[in-house]
């Protein structure tokens, strides 16, 4: 289900907007119930399995931070543990195909064509997952709740395209006692960000593509571009790869604004960097700001030499 199709727009966002602002209103745990159904619902749409995955992944990372969290067993053990347990389970998704089909087996093995699907977001789970243990071995996170943990995770806005979110910045807003009355100017602030969106995803990037696809296409078929319709190609994909990402960044942000949550800014005019770092850092913000600092300064950062760096 994508947050441009029919049955999100006209079904999906309005039951959950409707059944959550009434249930919020009888008490917080019955309105972070609704979000946490329906957010795993959304992630069931792609596929039931994964959802699964999803499951077992937050159960097990809600006991490590527990675990971490009332120090019944060695911390820094069980944050090292944890996190190759999370890094482990993310490599084998991302990269057992290319394993397997490449390096294993290779040209030997026409036959053999098993494929094991990358399940939606296990990215952004896995990390926003790592994150919060840190935190909670450096005495930065409190106390786990399950209810606003399973909702921190699943939290179906920011499922497809990010942003990672930060617990810091979204726990705090889970304590629904200020966003359980409709609030009008939430609504539409949200939803004139998310139209925003919607056009930059149908208007550009999808009519972009086609000229893209087809440049691409003939390529792969040996009929070589010319010149202009080699640059119109490349442009074109430049311009749809921006728009998409763009336009779900702008969706993501909109829906969660709907619900009086705040998503954190993920995409801030990368094209306008006027260098390569300027660019990550605008293109992915929160996924550069985890790096920096969960691997960055962890290891270092800049104040152990060029090398260390």
């Amino acid at each position: 289900m994508l947050f441009n199709s029919y049955e999100f727009i006209l079904i999906f966002l309005p039951l959950v907007l409707i059944g959550f602002f009434y249930l919020s209103a009888k008490g917080e745990s019955k309105g972070i119930l609704w979000l946490v159904i329906f957010s795993v619902f959304f992630f069931c749409w792609w596929s039931w399995s994964h959802a699964i995955i999803l499951i077992i992944s937050i159960l097990m990372n809600f006991l490590f931070s527990r675990i971490i969290f009332e120090k019944s067993l060695n911390p820094k053990i069980i944050l090292i543990f944890s996190i190759s347990t999370n890094l482990c389970v993310l490599a084998f998704f991302k990269y057992f195909n290319f394993l397997i089909n490449s390096i294993l087996f290779g040209s030997n093995w026409p036959d053999f064509n098993y494929q094991i699907e990358l399940p939606l977001g296990i990215s952004f789970f896995t990390f926003t997952q790592i994150a919060f243990l840190v935190d909670v071995y450096s005495n930065k996170a409190k106390e786990p709740i399950i209810g606003r943990y399973f909702l921190f995770v699943t939290y179906f806005p920011h499922l497809i395209a990010g942003p990672l979110i930060h617990h810091s910045q979204m726990m705090p807003q889970f304590i629904l006692t200020k966003i359980k009355n409709i609030r009008k100017i939430n609504l539409i602030k949200g939803f004139g960000i998310f139209t925003v969106g919607l056009a930059k995803k149908l208007i550009l990037a999808d009519n972009l593509a086609v000229y893209a696809n087809g440049v691409f296409d003939a390529a792969k078929m040996g009929i070589q571009p010319d010149f202009i319709e080699s640059w119109t190609g490349a442009l074109a994909y430049t311009l749809q790869l921006y728009f998409d990402f763009s336009g779900y960044c702008d969706m993501a942000i909109g829906i969660s604004l709907m619900f009086g949550i705040k998503l954190p800014i993920n995409f801030n005019s990368p094209y306008k960097a006027s260098n390569i770092i300027d660019f990550w850092k605008n293109w992915h913000i929160t996924l550069s700001t985890f790096l920096r600092n969960y691997l960055y300064i962890p290891i270092g950062g800049n104040r152990k030499g060029p090398l260390r760096r």
